[in-house]
């Protein structure tokens, strides 16, 4: 894992909402900074960066990591709010927070440029699929087994960590994995801790 020099970026502190390389975020956009928010990236480079806050408040502190999106799909409403996509380009490191006049903060981060073609071993991936069907046939989920066989491995690892019901915390140290192999290895411990059951209760996420 290799970093990229310092960027400025315009954040979106979002509990809850995570965002990993390759995949995709639907949001609904209604308060009026983070309508700004968007209005900006549309007329520059139309990318956003998602960062999960450190608590509540008017201005938490923000975690370390976070995953800049680019807005692939764009739904303008007449009352100026917005639905959009945010495609996962690439994870980012925080350095710090700058201070601006903008309605929405901005950050100073370094891009952590992931390996390109990055895979799994045999065994890596057959405990990810094996454990993944065990918890989704526990919690009664259909899934389409045949078309997430087809899946390279950064899609099925990063689809997974963005889908799987785990609790926020959880979904950080998944995208703070400092390899696919190391976030592949979470998932699995992760897919087994909360497909438990306690009694006739199952393991559930609040």
């Amino acid at each position: 894992m290799t970093t990229q020099t310092l960027t400025r970026l315009s954040v979106f502190p979002l509990a809850g909402a995570l965002l990993f390389p390759r995949m995709h975020l639907p949001l609904h956009i209604f308060e009026p900074r983070y309508r700004a928010l968007v209005s900006d990236a549309l007329a520059r480079d139309r990318m956003i960066a998602m960062i999960q806050p450190r608590g509540g408040g008017e201005k938490p502190p923000l975690y370390m990591m976070g995953c800049v999106g680019h807005i692939s799909q764009v739904e303008a409403l007449d009352d100026g709010r917005y639905n959009i996509v945010l495609e996962g380009r690439s994870r980012f490191r925080l350095v710090r927070e700058l201070d601006v006049k903008t309605p929405f903060r901005q950050i100073e981060a370094e891009l952590v440029a992931d390996p390109e073609d990055e895979s799994l071993a045999l065994a890596e991936r057959a405990a990810l699929e094996t454990e993944s069907r065990r918890f989704a046939t526990a919690q009664g989920y259909a899934v389409d087994w045949e078309s997430v066989s087809r899946l390279d491995d950064e899609a099925l690892v990063n689809g997974i960590a963005q889908i799987a019901p785990f609790d926020a915390a959880s979904k950080q140290a998944l995208l703070e994995a400092n390899s696919l192999s190391e976030r592949a290895e979470l998932i699995v411990q992760l897919l087994h801790f909360f497909g438990r059951h306690d009694g006739e209760e199952r393991v559930t996420l609040q």
